[in-house]
């Protein structure tokens, strides 16, 4: 009995490390052990649990499928008078406008923003049309004009000829050649 009681205090000493492990890198045992296997100091003792361990176990256990087949129901369902019901958080008058302040502030700029690029794309647009408008009048003036007069030469005119002949309104520019040839001849 007095060897039992050595060893487990050894086994005890060697689980607190203690006590230095042998070469071989294994506690020192009693010589009761086979290879491989370990021997428990006193296998007839049961073991000590406590009552809230043994809750625990009882706790754990999953039951099963209730009979209707709602998995889903929770079973611990309690009345909404048991609930713990606390206060609602309050908030006072004056966070409440300065957080309204904040919003309205964000909102400003929001709308500044959005307006802002509003107003470049119209700006961009404007830009562009002026542009286009520019640019076809600059075509016009550097036009090498030729009034036809004679439409069978049009009927003689190849097909590429003809993709080249535009229409124009002619009257402005005759009123003008016309002015060009009084100043002339006076």
């Amino acid at each position: 009995m007095a060897a039992v009681a050595v060893g487990a205090v050894a086994s005890e000493l060697q689980n607190d490390h203690l006590l230095p492990e042998s070469e071989e890198g294994r506690p020192p045992t009693s010589g009761n052990e086979e290879e491989g296997v370990l021997v428990t100091p006193d296998p007839g003792k049961p073991r000590s649990t406590s009552l809230g361990e043994k809750r625990k176990e009882i706790l754990s256990i999953p039951k099963g499928k209730p009979k209707s087949g709602r998995v889903w129901k929770d079973r611990n369902k309690q009345r909404f008078s048991y609930m713990i019901q606390d206060k609602p958080l309050r908030t006072s008058w004056e966070r409440k406008m300065k957080e309204r302040q904040e919003r309205k502030l964000v909102k400003d700029f929001a709308r500044q923003l959005k307006e802002e690029k509003q107003r470049e794309r119209e700006e961009k647009k404007k830009r562009r049309e002026e542009n286009l408008k520019r640019r076809l009048e600059n075509e016009r003036k550097a036009e090498i004009v030729q009034v036809i007069r004679n439409p069978v030469k049009l009927k003689r005119a190849k097909k590429k000829q003809l993709r080249r002949i535009e229409k124009r309104d002619t009257l402005a520019l005759l009123q003008k050649h016309q002015l060009q040839r009084k100043v002339a001849k006076e």
